[in-house]
């Protein structure tokens, strides 16, 4: 428990060491008793500087208390210190406020004696009638998540707000905020979210060049001039009630010539004189003149002919060249595996294959195939994508049928017999949490799988793909139906083949699908065997330590694998054991490492803050992942004992989302396997 410092303890301190000083060094040298003193007294001194910060906080936070607490709600702040754990809305780290949150408690008054709470992290008052100016801002250097909306603050925002050197999160809406948008919002590199609407605001908006910046809102201000290019990413909503802005997405800037009174006009030249009575223009030639004007309506008539006349050029323009585009798209879109059709000819094979053995598609659960090669070779073709095992190709068929192919590449097997048998297990291995192999076609030089065509990608590219302006984060509730998913698909598999114990051999996130309805299956069970040596060496599935030696698959590698998946759901970062190596890191030594230091915070998405009271359900995820990627396979757990782990940590209920967190905006992390690995 924290010491609180008092004249008593710091007393019974200086007794204590002079005390142990006087009883040891009576066994001492000299030169000893003086290195005994000074690690006495450097001892001394941080114990009492220690007591000391604790004790500027607890003085801090009651001044505050006195100041804006009319209504008693801060009660229990009258006893003990602030990092017992009983105060209401207050946390501590190591022995030092961290976090105050009081929201909607009715606090009323200025909050300018926060400002020496030097190791502040969190900061939420909103909601309440807080007011006078911002506080000085300079010693929030550690504060991540700033929310001071709606209360009644005055003033400028301070240029003090440069200090925030870490803040993901500034709400100050809702107040009675005046004077300009400080361009030191643009040191703020870390920053997600700037929530600055309905203030007083005026002036020209910054040009803040924030590439994390995703929630953004100036609305209900009196800001003018023109959007700079770096905001121009937000919804126009962002803008709106601040009538003297300008350009996209609100409107185009007008900017109209100066009046004449402000041009600097040059006297005439001598040489022009006014015109006289005898050279000015009788009514007679005026009304002349003004008879051979063009009307109105006139005008109007020609400019509208010109326009339509215009209008229909460019439409029969543009439409001819879609046709070409069009034509251009079916001649290289329209026929799959064009160039590969000669090849599954039966002319071609006839010599190398008996005529009962020519190759044709192979059915596994329908009792009548919905359709055969050919039809196959003429479905229009899309490529999702190229993984280690081959590439994968979005088929659909001339009666509408869309399936998944693979053509896969690189594959080790004696003959067909083989072949054949790899098919049969993979085949007939069904289950709602994998994805279900239904056909496939052997030749000599060539080999097609179909399979259940699953549209919603995979679990890589929600996770890592598109983090930009306008992605729709991927929320707690379901990353954890995703990886219960994955977990019941690969322990089925760990259990139907547990005599024989056949793993999957490569787990990773691309290859973790979603169906129609959100539901996660595993995909490419069955294939690694099949690899040669070289094709094996690539596989971009998250390797155990152990498989670097042994260089065989196993279960309980399958395990680790399964413990990258679960950090990369927590952390939202790529594995270095992905296709583009550069963009990843070491996820297990990296979590290590940031556990290690106690920031375990840190570790997890920052697109997971906008939930509230998830911490518990996240340190929970995190223990499981961390013992599946334990460097000793037999400190790994079963896959069927990681699933009822996952099941503990989430019930039906779902997490409460925090309206004021949104995700940040990172830059995309592209891989051969973002679409699917299938």
């Amino acid at each position: 428990m924290p010491l609180v410092y008092n004249e008593r303890h710091e007393m019974a301190i200086v007794r204590g060491g002079r005390h142990l000083f006087t009883k040891v060094s009576g066994t001492m040298g000299p030169g000893c008793r003086i290195c005994f003193l000074l690690v006495v007294i450097t001892i001394f001194i941080n114990i009492t500087t220690c007591d000391a910060d604790l004790l500027s906080d607890n003085q801090t936070l009651l001044a505050f208390k006195a100041s804006v607490d009319m209504n008693g709600k801060l009660e229990n702040w009258s006893q003990g210190s602030p990092c017992d754990g009983n105060w209401y809305g207050v946390a501590c780290q190591d022995g030092r406020v961290a976090h105050l949150v009081l929201e909607n408690i009715g606090l009323t008054g200025p909050i300018t004696v926060l400002s020496s709470l030097d190791q502040l992290r969190v900061l939420s008052l909103m909601g309440n009638s807080l007011n006078g100016s911002l506080p000085d801002m300079s010693n929030w250097a550690n504060l991540k998540l700033l929310y001071l909306n709606e209360n009644n603050f005055r003033g400028e925002i301070p240029p003090s707000v440069s200090a925030l050197v870490h803040a993901l999160r500034i709400d100050l809406s809702n107040n009675k905020l005046i004077g300009p948008i400080p361009d030191s919002f643009s040191s703020l590199t870390h920053l997600a979210t700037l929530r600055l609407e309905n203030n007083f605001l005026s002036g020209m908006l910054p040009s803040l060049n924030l590439t994390l910046l995703n929630d953004f809102n100036v609305s209900g201000n009196e800001l003018s001039g023109r959007i700079p290019i770096t905001l121009r990413n937000f919804d126009i909503s962002a803008y709106a009630g601040n009538p003297e802005l300008c350009g996209y997405p609100v409107s185009a800037c007008n900017f109209s010539l100066p009046p004449i009174s402000s041009v600097n006009l040059q006297p005439p030249s001598p040489s022009v004189l006014p015109c006289s009575p005898m050279t000015r223009p009788t009514d007679e030639r005026l009304k002349k003149a003004s008879g051979n004007r063009l009307s109105v309506g006139v005008i109007a008539a020609i400019v509208v002919g010109d326009a339509s006349v215009l209008l229909i050029v460019i439409v029969m323009f543009l439409f001819y060249y879609w046709k070409r585009y069009s034509r251009r798209l079916d001649r290289t879109t329209s026929k799959f595996l064009e160039s590969e059709k000669g090849e599954f000819s039966s002319d071609q094979h006839s010599v190398q294959v008996p005529e009962v053995k020519k190759s044709k598609l192979v059915f596994f659960d329908w009792k009548k195939p919905m359709f055969d090669l050919e039809d196959l070779l003429r479905a229009s073709a899309e490529m999702l994508g190229k993984g280690s095992l081959g590439t994968a190709y979005k088929a659909v068929l001339e009666d509408g049928t869309i399936v998944a192919v693979k053509r896969l590449k690189e594959v080790n097997v004696s003959g067909r017999k083989e072949f054949e048998q790899q098919m049969e297990l993979i085949g007939n291995t069904q289950h709602s949490h994998l994805v279900q192999l239904r056909a496939y076609y052997y030749a000599k030089e060539e080999k097609l799988l179909v399979y259940d065509y699953l549209p919603n990608g995979s679990l890589y590219s929600l996770l890592h793909g598109n983090r930009g302006p306008g992605r729709t984060p991927l929320d707690w509730t379901t990353r954890v139906k995703i990886a219960l998913g994955a977990a019941r698909g690969l322990a089925f598999i760990h259990q139907e083949y547990s005599t024989p114990k056949i793993p999957h051999g490569n787990v990773k996130s691309s290859n973790i699908l979603l169906d129609k309805n959100g539901n996660a299956c595993l995909g490419d069970f069955g294939l690694a065997p099949l690899m040669n040596a070289t094709a094996a060496s690539r596989l971009v599935g998250y390797r155990a330590p152990e498989h670097n030696e042994t260089r065989r698959f196993s279960q309980k590698a399958d395990v680790y694998s399964f413990g990258i998946v679960l950090l990369e759901i927590l952390t939202g970062k790529a594995s270095a054991q992905s296709a583009m190596q550069d963009k990843g890191i070491d996820l297990p030594r990296w979590v290590q490492s940031v556990v290690r230091e106690e920031w375990t915070a840190e570790v997890f998405d920052i697109e997971l803050m906008r939930y509230k009271n998830i911490e518990e359900e996240l340190v929970g995820m995190l223990q499981i992942a961390m013992v599946c990627v334990s460097q000793s396979p037999d400190l790994r757990p079963k896959m069927s004992q990681v699933v009822k782990l996952i099941e503990q940590i989430r019930g039906d209920q779902s997490p409460q989302r925090d309206e004021s967190f949104e995700s940040p905006n990172l830059s995309p992390s592209p891989s051969e396997d973002v679409g699917t690995s299938l």
